[in-house]
């Protein structure tokens, strides 16, 4: 791995009294804010696993699988998605040697039970026009069909985006790429959140979308990309700004510590059970849309973590790597330094210490 991002500077005691008391999840803060709107309360939106379920969770651990040989040979005629065989070779490989399951559907169990109700949340912002740079289609059928074989109702299952430009930049259910029967698909708009307001930076008033909050596991099927604001979005942010009614009330300071915060609400705590990166294309500047193509750049592999912090330190790597080899200034030293990742391994959501992070690696 090419060397850590620089360290990021302590946090304010105030925030991180702020993070402490949602990390506890306070009753008190959950009484007050109950209060405020009709609704269910906020005590009901907090998730359980399933009675005598456990969810497999390893703070610190990375599992990257890259394809063997040519970028061109893994991918389909046009560049862009990967072959279909391969993007669930890569994803089986990288579920089983990360819970030492012998195949993908065992894999999946020890992440999601027949008695979930499952939520996917996907990501398609920069794949709008050409489906260029989006969660491909050929990774999010996979793992549906993952989920399915574990025993969950079809109809319990939803993958979804912010917008249905979105969702459609990542074709599911676009002509002839169709999720599994009685799947459904959807998008939030920013105005289906159906929730009493919560107040988790500076008194902002924001609230989480249906389909995260009516689900009691949720899968983050996100990417690797630089981010024109925060300057790295990958896990964290796709749960975050991809599930608020207002992101752009979140964009300040580069969303330091704003999207850290918004992560470590008990809401979001207690139902992100996976996180799986499709990393075959990476973008290492002006993202996060897909502006410039030469920024979109072959990377060939899928990560597979519970860590969204760990995660997010590995990916932010990669791109620091591929700014630094082609004569680029560091993310710090563009002004738009990820801080929000140092800060939520200080709330106590991840491991950020690059040194601390067992990141292992497979070639298949």
């Amino acid at each position: 791995m090419a060397n850590a991002p620089a360290p990021v500077r302590s946090l304010s005691r105030r925030t991180l009294v702020q993070g402490a008391a949602l990390a506890a999840g306070s009753a008190a803060l959950l009484r007050s804010e109950r209060a405020e709107a009709a609704g269910p309360s906020l005590d009901s939106l907090i998730a359980a696993p399933p009675a005598a379920f456990s969810p497999l969770n390893a703070p610190g651990k990375v599992t990257k699988v890259a394809a063997k040989g040519d970028f061109a040979s893994i991918m389909q005629p046009n560049q862009l998605w990967p072959k279909a065989e391969v993007a669930k070779r890569l994803l089986e490989k990288a579920m089983m040697e990360f819970t030492g399951a012998p195949d993908l559907n065992a894999a999946m169990g020890r992440f999601i039970s027949k008695d979930d109700k499952v939520a996917i949340k996907v990501n398609g912002i920069a794949g709008q026009t050409g489906a260029t740079m989006a969660t491909n289609f050929e990774l999010i059928l996979p793992v549906v069909e993952a989920v399915l074989a574990v025993g969950v109702p079809a109809e319990k299952i939803t993958v979804y985006e912010q917008f249905p430009n979105f969702l459609a930049g990542t074709r599911v259910n676009v002509k002839n790429w169709k999720l599994p029967a009685g799947v459904k698909a959807g998008t939030h708009n920013n105005n289906d959140h159906r929730m009493p307001d919560i107040r988790v930076y500076q008194g902002i008033k924001t609230r989480y979308c249906r389909f995260f909050t009516e689900a009691s596991a949720v899968i983050d099927m996100t990417q690797i990309k630089d981010h024109s604001i925060c300057g790295y979005t990958g896990t964290l942010k796709n749960i975050t700004h991809g599930n608020i009614n207002n992101p752009h009330e979140h964009h300040a300071t580069n969303a330091s510590p704003q999207i850290a915060l918004l992560y470590n609400h008990p809401i979001v705590t207690s139902r992100v059970r996976l996180h799986i990166t499709d990393a075959f294309k990476v973008t290492y500047d002006q993202g996060p849309l897909d502006k410039n193509p030469k920024t979109r750049i072959p990377h060939g592999a899928v990560y597979v973590s519970t860590d969204p912090v760990a995660m997010d330190t590995v990916g932010w790597n990669v791109i620091e790597a591929e700014r630094k080899q082609r004569g680029l200034k560091t993310l710090k030293d563009a002004r738009r330094e990820p801080r929000y990742i140092k800060t939520a391994s200080d709330l106590g959501l991840g491991v950020h210490d690059l040194n601390a992070i067992r990141l292992d690696t497979y070639e298949i």
